[in-house]
């Protein structure tokens, strides 16, 4: 049961894996962040220090170990008269304070400035612990000794034969392509090395009395530092000692470093891919869920989809998860807006409609003239009724894409309100009441007044303001407009003589087709005049309302109403 259950968990764990690695965004994000790390890693293994310092330091090491070898050299294994005659391969054989048996009076054919019999058993001591190659050139030039060539008594002398030429498997041929990327281009040298020490130039310049150093690759292309130091008596150089580290000593250590190196961009890389997995899914995954919603939200017309809700985040996730809530709210609102609209619409226009229709059905039965020309009345009444409605559902409906097509600017509502009451006042009937403006002064002069907006839709919001003043307030009375600047927004206020509002209507007076008129007859008026006001106000970031002036309490103790104000605030421009 155990079992079972830890499969079922690493499968599901296995499942998220493979959905977050399936996602666009997460393979960018391992993907890059990987790349720089193997650029680092690149940038390591070929710039690496490590390298030049190893080699640098073996070089000294090198140069000092000779420098004391040479010395032990020119001090006990070299002959005063220059010459001496002996069987090399027989000293190749000696062991340490063996003699030759021979002495000055045996001569050979071949002359040494060097000493063999003493610096054989010498170099074997000095050379053997350290496991560097040493070999002694003469003053010609000429290969005199090779520590290589050395063995102990009972030992089998060995030569180091070519290796034999396999063939390499494809990770072989990989890692040595790779080697051969990162190594610097090294002269190579033949394994056992030329028996003409004038060949190598550190040998070369050593039998010239200064030190020498080079930097070889074998035929496997290992690196070989090798060291040349002269030996010298008396001022005289009598040959030159040759030190150089065995084949792949140095290689073995940078390949350790280069391992440890890979070793740490694995561990590194591992946490880099948990880390960028982990990023990924509190990207991607918030990012997928937000458009999968969204898509859900275009799909889905009959039902209202939620959005995920990231605002709890402070990051661009969260304010992207509020901004599509929002937007999704506003559209859900719009569409709610629609077909209240819409079935405002329908409503009012049935109305009129069903008025017109009973008219008509009527009139070829009406006998009297009388009859006759009051149904023609009624037709002609919701004619205008009709034409009146249309032309204001159509401004209504194209309203909202005018205010977001066109673009704001600043304009001064001092003088956009001197240009409407002058114009209202010029068309002023007889029995309809005057309009007064009043603007209050301000230290900023004129510029107080600046607000962004369009000057055409908010002179229709003063026009409206007025009309419908106007209609309630007797012909003998006045219309009162007044302007102030209030900290940051900028007040306009209408105030009329009529009636006042009822108190369950000062918020329904601003709905669609809603009209209050008892006096005036049914289907004067639209009820979508101060709808249409709201709904201009609001795109312009202000607020609009209705308040009723109160004067002294009447007979019954509650307070009289003067008439009606229109507050309408809009945000300033400075």
């Amino acid at each position: 049961m155990r079992r079972l259950r830890l499969l079922t968990r690493l499968r599901a764990l296995w499942r998220r894996l493979v959905q977050r690695a399936s996602s666009s965004l997460t393979r960018r994000i391992v993907v890059l962040n990987l790349a720089g790390l193997v650029a680092l890693l690149v940038g390591f293994l070929y710039l690496n220090q490590f390298r030049q310092g190893l080699i640098e330091a073996r070089v000294q090491s090198l140069l000092t170990q000779g420098e004391i070898i040479a010395g032990a050299i020119a001090a006990s294994a070299t002959v005063d008269t220059d010459t001496i005659t002996i069987d090399p391969d027989r000293l190749l054989q000696m062991q340490a304070g063996e003699t030759s048996g021979l002495g000055d009076e045996a001569l050979s054919p071949i002359e040494f400035s060097i000493n063999p019999e003493r610096v054989a058993p010498l170099l074997r001591r000095l050379v053997t612990p350290t496991g560097t190659r040493a070999r002694i050139y003469d003053h010609e030039g000429s290969l005199l000794l090779d520590t290589r060539t050395f063995y102990s008594r009972g030992d089998i002398r060995r030569l180091d034969l070519p290796p034999l030429k396999t063939e390499q498997s494809f990770v072989e041929r990989l890692w040595n392509g790779v080697r051969r990327i990162f190594q610097s281009e090294r002269p190579s040298m033949d394994e056992v090395g030329p028996v003409n020490g004038n060949a190598l130039p550190e040998v070369k310049q050593a039998l010239g009395g200064t030190r020498g150093a080079y930097v070889r690759r074998n035929a496997q292309g290992e690196t070989i530092v090798s060291a040349a130091v002269p030996v010298q008596r008396f001022r005289t150089v009598r040959g030159a000692l040759l030190l150089s580290t065995q084949g792949g000593d140095i290689d073995k250590i940078i390949a350790s470093e280069r391992f440890a190196l890979l070793q740490v961009f694995l561990v590194a890389a591992l946490v880099m891919v948990v880390l960028s997995v982990l990023l990924a899914g509190a990207i991607a995954g918030p990012v997928r869920r937000l458009a999968e919603a969204a898509e859900r939200v275009r799909r889905g017309i009959k039902s209202r989809q939620e959005i995920p809700d990231f605002t709890d985040r402070s990051d661009e996730i969260g304010h992207l998860s509020g901004a599509l809530r929002d937007m999704t709210k506003a559209l859900y609102n719009r569409i709610d807006a629609i077909e209240s609209f819409a079935a405002d619409v329908a409503h009012e226009l049935k109305n009129p409609l069903t008025s017109l229709r009973s008219a008509v059905e009527t009139l070829p039965l009406a006998k009297s003239e009388e009859s006759r020309a009051r149904l023609l009345s009624i037709i002609q009444h919701d004619v205008r009724r009709l034409d009146r409605l249309i032309s204001d559902i159509s401004d209504a409906s194209r309203l909202d894409a005018e205010l977001a097509r066109a673009d704001a600017a600043p304009v001064d509502l001092a003088k956009l309100l001197e240009a409407v009451v002058s114009v209202q006042n010029d068309r002023r009937r007889p029995e309809d009441p005057v309009i007064t403006l009043a603007v209050e002064p301000h230290p900023m002069g004129r510029e107080a007044f600046l607000v962004l907006g369009h000057d055409s839709r908010l002179a229709q919001v003063i026009n409206n303001l007025l009309d419908n003043a106007r209609s309630f307030s007797p012909a003998d009375a006045t219309v009162r407009v007044g302007l102030r600047r209030h900290r940051s927004e900028i007040e306009v206020t209408v105030d009329d003589d009529g009636p006042g509002i009822p108190p369950h209507a000062l918020e329904r007076i601003f709905e669609r087709f809603y009209t209050d008129r008892p006096e005036q007859g049914f289907g004067q008026n639209s009820g979508l005049g101060l709808s249409i006001s709201r709904q201009i106000v609001e795109a312009h970031r202000g607020s609009i309302r209705a308040v009723n002036r109160l004067g002294p309490p009447d007979e019954s103790g509650q307070a009289r109403r003067l008439g009606a104000r229109f507050i309408v605030r809009l945000p300033a421009l400075g």
